[in-house]
C-alpha cells in the first residue's frame, strides 16, 4: 500500500508540475511594434497564451532587415508574421507552413500625389517609380504588368529612393503601407492618392502567421495551442479595440501616439475581417491566385502546397485547453490517493 501510495504521490508531483509549467516559443514579427500586431499582444495580456500552457516572447523585426524566414527556419523563432511571397519561399524548397492570413488583402499600395496624372495601372507608363520588390510586394508589380507595362520598362523605373525623394519630385509614385506613411503625409498637409491592387482585382494575402514544418513535426500540440490562442487574441483585439489600441501604445508601441494607431486600427479592420470573411481563414483557390502573381505553374503549385497550408486539429468549437485536461487527469490520478490517505487517518 506505501508502494502504491508513493507511485500516485510521484505521479501527482508530476502532472501538477506540468500543469504549472509553460511551454516557451517566440513570435517573430515583420515590422517593429504597431497596431498591425495588436491580436498577440492582446493574446499575452489578457492570459490566452498563458491559459494554453504557452510563455510567449514577441520580438519586433529590424526595419533594415525585415525578412522573417532565416529566423524561422534557424531555429531562431517558433512562429513568424510574413507577406504572400510565403508561398515562393515554399515552391523554392523552404519548409514553412502556413498557419494563418491575418490580412485578407494586400496593404501596400502605390502613393502618387493628389495633383499627379496617375489614377489607373496603365497610367504608369513613362513613369519614375520607387524600388520595386519583386518578392514582398509582388502584387504591386503585377498590377502594372497587367495594364499592358512590360516588366523591363518597370525595371528601368524603378529607382532607390522614398517618401523623401517622391516629395522632391524624383520620384512620380512611391510604394507604402496603406496605415503608415499616408497618415504621416495627412499630417504634414501634403495630399496623396492610393492607387492599391485591391480596387484591381489583384486580392492577395498580408500577415501570413507561419512555422516550420520541424515545429509542426515535433510539437504540433504547441503549434495548435498558440494558433487557438492567437486567433482568439485577434477575435477580443477587434472586439475590443479602444483597450488594444491603449495596450499596444503602453506596453509595446510608445513611440506611436494614440491617435497614429486609432488610425491604423480603424483601416486594418476592414483587412482583417472583411464582411463575410472568416478571421485568419486561407484557401486553396486563392492562393492559386497568388501562385500566378509568382510565375508559379501548375505542377509546381500542386508540389508545393502539398502540407503548406495547416490543417488544425480543433474544431473552433472546442476550446478545451490542455490546462484543464492536465487538471482532469491529476484529479482522477490523485482519487486513490486520497482516498487511501482518509482511510490511514480513520485507522
Amino acid at each position: 500500500m506505501r508502494g502504491m501510495r508513493y507511485y500516485l504521490g510521484l505521479l501527482c508531483l508530476m502532472l501538477s508540475i506540468s500543469a504549472n509549467g509553460s511551454d516557451k516559443v517566440t513570435l517573430q514579427l515583420k515590422w517593429t511594434h504597431q497596431f498591425q500586431f495588436a491580436g498577440y499582444y492582446m493574446a499575452a495580456k489578457k492570459g490566452f497564451y498563458k491559459d494554453a500552457g504557452l510563455d510567449v516572447t514577441i520580438l519586433p523585426a529590424d526595419p533594415n532587415n525585415p525578412n522573417t524566414f532565416d529566423q524561422v527556419l534557424n531555429g531562431q523563432a517558433d512562429f513568424a508574421i510574413t507577406h504572400s511571397g510565403i508561398l515562393q519561399q515554399r515552391v523554392q524548397g523552404a519548409p514553412v507552413v502556413a498557419l494563418a492570413a491575418m490580412l485578407q488583402f494586400s496593404p501596400y499600395c502605390w502613393m502618387v500625389k493628389n495633383n499627379s496624372d496617375i489614377f489607373q495601372p496603365r497610367d504608369f507608363a513613362g513613369k519614375k517609380l520607387s524600388k520595386i520588390s519583386s518578392l514582398e510586394n509582388a502584387e504591386l508589380l503585377v498590377m502594372l504588368q497587367r495594364a499592358g507595362l512590360d516588366y523591363q520598362s518597370l525595371m528601368a523605373a524603378s529607382q532607390k529612393g522614398g517618401i523623401e525623394q517622391w516629395l522632391a519630385g524624383e520620384l512620380d509614385a512611391v510604394q507604402v503601407y496603406v496605415t503608415n506613411e499616408p497618415y504621416t503625409l495627412t499630417l504634414r498637409g501634403v495630399g496623396h492618392r492610393l492607387i492599391c491592387p485591391q480596387k484591381f482585382g489583384l486580392n492577395v494575402y498580408g500577415d501570413i502567421l507561419y512555422t516550420s514544418q520541424a515545429m509542426l513535426k515535433n510539437k504540433p500540440d504547441i503549434v495548435e495551442r498558440f494558433y487557438q490562442a492567437s486567433l482568439k487574441g485577434w477575435r477580443y483585439a477587434l472586439h475590443n479595440m479602444n483597450e488594444s489600441i491603449n495596450v499596444t501604445q503602453r506596453d509595446y508601441a510608445p513611440h506611436k501616439s494614440m491617435q497614429e494607431l486609432a488610425y491604423e486600427a480603424d483601416v486594418l479592420a476592414n483587412y482583417i475581417q472583411p464582411p463575410g470573411s472568416k478571421l485568419g481563414s486561407m484557401s486553396m483557390a486563392k492562393w492559386r491566385l497568388i501562385a500566378d502573381l509568382y510565375n508559379i505553374d501548375q505542377d509546381e503549385f500542386d508540389h508545393a502546397f502539398s502540407g503548406f497550408m495547416y490543417d488544425q486539429q480543433q474544431s473552433e468549437g472546442i476550446e478545451l485547453s490542455w490546462m484543464l485536461i492536465l487538471a482532469i487527469i491529476l484529479s482522477i490520478a490523485c482519487v486513490p490517493l486520497y482516498i487511501g490517505l482518509i482511510s490511514n487517518g480513520r485507522r
